[in-house]
């Protein structure tokens, strides 16, 4: 890290006043109780009960009150914090706020997939594109069943009532694919009896306009959440036009005060034009796209036991045309994909002993894929060689078992197994895995708590990697890696003063990589880093927050930065609301090996909300004030500075 990255450094640990953060929410640092039966997250993740970025520095994510169990680092980010600039995905949020975490961007709005594709999240140098970082829905994971990434652009902020990040391997709960974190994104319930009403628009450079609306109600035992947006712009660079809508429905019974049932669908459909680099353009590339997901859940809680029922589905259809190097010709065919994931998940706790808790689990998921190319003049699928086109069906069947327990009045202790089974259909070949996990936590006084882990990830190869393309081989196994953890949480000055620190190691082998053409498991990895984070709530109008993550890898990975820091606050008072954030980021890595590149880079954003009256909300965002020229994706240069300016109307 150089010289620019210490003294910011510096200068946010010491109280980097200046700058104010956009994620507090219009609570403070007290706790305000969950709806935890409607707790979408398994027994062993928890939580936070509070929405605000203060209270996210030092939270266990608890998902019920009182327990206080949970190895890995997690931060919780509630829906204020989230919607506090009017953001329609809930991403750029995550990398202010989440130390570690690492967004990658294109444009102004929209990620896209494939070539020139961005949208990957990567939390200590493990990415979401690499099939190595997990988002979740309600505790129900969803990714491409062809290729094993996330899709960026269905985290959408009119799902989420929070967003929990958990940092290190979390595969003991969630199996393959959560074995560098997890992102959960937990959707709005509402608990009160009323209807809530919201239309938000906004506008702003290079053609973007947005718009969403969305409804709340709730009449004592039914609840039903329904919302849908729009959103388009042309983008700083020719031929980067994206155009996305979509929406999502909910609704909930509660039967009584020990049975709840509730079932969401939600649907994204996104066009992306796709201009290649600057050094390499592309012309006539487009993406359609079409992802949804699904899931149905039974819940229970009583005095000395909770669990839930779930069934869920997650799904995608792709039209690609990758575009050519002239602009006066095109392709004469469509790259399409089809891909779905349904499982089934339960787990049921009881609190056994006094203050021992037993979770036992179960997950199957059932993963189907299809890659074809059909001609744009017929629509009839093309014969395809080299294996560039394929179909497989793949089953994943695991159980778990979790175990905690409190020794004395200031020492826990936790651990846990997983046995996962993945089987390539038709082929009867299948592997296994044992994920273990444990840990203790010491409390030596009660403003300070001290958490020691060690864990095990893994990830199942996906079907490009097993099926598709020439290098693609079915003999590949589970990547593997260990994470091993120290954190420290703690407070002071009556709760206005939160911080914490984790220090981690962690080194994986057998993973993927491609090897004179062939897909083999001989790759390595080896991370470790510190992470910081504080936040101080001056008085009721004033609140401050700062965090940094510093990385060091022995094998170095594109889009994973050496440092990140952040600092901010945000300032209220009456009908004004003010808030500005500055992140800086060093030694991103955008290419490795022989043409390496890095990326140094200082961003400041602000944001003005003022209340015009009860119902009405006008807002003012501007992002990268500094104008900073900057690239996270290789030969694609990220906009000066961007403003958008809107409305919000509550009924």
């Amino acid at each position: 890290m150089n010289h620019k990255g210490l003294l910011f450094c510096l200068l946010a640990a010491a109280g980097f006043f200046a700058f104010p953060s956009s994620g507090f929410s219009e609570t403070t640092l007290s706790a305000v109780k969950l709806d935890t039966m409607n707790s979408s997250v398994k027994p062993g993740v928890k939580v936070a009960s509070v929405d605000t970025l203060a209270a996210a520095v030092v939270t266990d994510s608890l998902a019920r009150a009182g327990e206080r169990y949970m190895p890995q680092t997690i931060d919780v980010l509630g829906s204020a914090s989230l919607s506090m600039n009017h953001d329609l995905s809930v991403l750029p949020r995550l990398m202010q706020e989440v130390p570690g975490l690492m967004l990658t961007s294109r444009g102004m709005l929209g990620y896209g997939i494939s070539d020139g594709g961005s949208g990957n999240i990567s939390i200590r140098g493990l990415s979401s594109g690499a099939s190595r970082v997990l988002v979740l829905i309600d505790g129900h994971p969803g990714y491409s069943g062809v290729y094993g990434h996330a899709f960026a652009d269905s985290y959408q902020n009119l799902l989420a009532e929070r967003v929990e990040v958990s940092s290190g391997p979390s595969s003991l709960l969630y199996g393959s694919n959560a074995m560098g974190g997890t992102v959960n994104i937990v959707t709005k319930k509402k608990l009160s009896n009323g209807n809530d009403l919201d239309l938000v628009l906004g506008s702003g450079s290079y053609g973007t306009f947005t718009a969403e609306a969305s409804d709340q109600y709730r009449r004592g035992k039914f609840w039903t959440n329904v919302a849908g947006q729009y959103a388009r712009t042309d983008n700083h660079r020719p031929h980067m036009a994206y155009q996305q809508y979509g929406g999502t429905f909910s609704a909930g019974y509660d039967f009584s005060s020990h049975w709840k049932a509730d079932g969401n669908f939600n649907l994204t459909h996104f066009i992306s034009r796709y201009p290649g680099s600057v050094q390499e353009p592309v012309y006539h590339a487009a993406q359609w796209i079409s992802r949804g997901s699904g899931a149905a859940t039974l819940s229970n809680l009583y005095k000395k036991t909770r669990g839930n029922l779930s069934v869920y589905t997650d799904f995608g259809r792709h039209k690609i045309d990758d575009g050519t190097s002239s602009p006066h010709t095109r392709t004469d065919r469509y790259f399409r994909s089809i891909d779905n994931i349904t499982g089934l998940g339960a787990w049921q706790e009881i609190n056994w002993v006094k203050g021992g808790y037993i979770t036992l689990g179960f997950d199957f998921q059932h993963i189907y894929g299809h890659a074809y190319y059909t001609s744009k003049e017929s629509g009839e699928t093309l014969p395809v060689q080299y294996k560039n086109a394929g179909a497989s069906h793949r089953n994943d069947v695991a159980g778990y078992l979790d175990l905690r327990q409190s020794l004395l009045s200031w020492l826990d202790v936790f651990g846990g197994v997983r046995f996962d089974t993945y089987t390539m259909c038709g082929l009867g070949k299948s592997h296994s895995e044992w994920i273990p996990q444990g840990g203790l936590q010491i409390r030596p006084w009660n403003a300070g708590t001290l958490k020691l882990m060690a864990g095990k990830g893994f990830r199942n190869p996906n079907m490009r990697e097993l099926f598709l393309y020439p290098s693609s081989s079915q003999e590949l196994k589970p990547e593997r890696i260990w994470n091993y953890e120290a954190s420290w949480k703690g407070g002071a000055f009556a709760g206005r003063l939160s911080y914490g620190l984790a220090l981690y190691y962690l080194k994986g082998d057998n993973m993927i990589q491609t090897i004179n053409r062939q897909n083999v498991n001989t790759g390595v990895i080896e991370n470790s880093g510190v992470e910081l984070k504080a936040a101080y709530r001056v008085n009721d109008k004033f609140e401050l927050t700062t965090n940094h993550g510093f990385l060091h890898m022995a094998h170095h990975v594109v889009a994973a930065p050496e440092y990140k820091g952040y600092a901010g606050a945000r300032f209220h008072s009456g009908k004004w609301s003010v808030n500005a954030g500055l992140t800086y980021v060093d030694g991103l890595y955008k290419s490795i090996g022989a043409a390496e590149a890095q990326e140094t880079f200082c961003l400041l954003d602000a944001g003005l909300n003022y209340a015009l009256c009860d119902n009405l909300t006008l807002w003012l965002i501007a992002n990268n004030l500094l104008a900073q020229k900057y690239e996270i994706n290789l030969g694609y240069p990220m906009p000066r500075a961007t403003f958008m300016a809107g409305l919000k109307l509550s009924l």
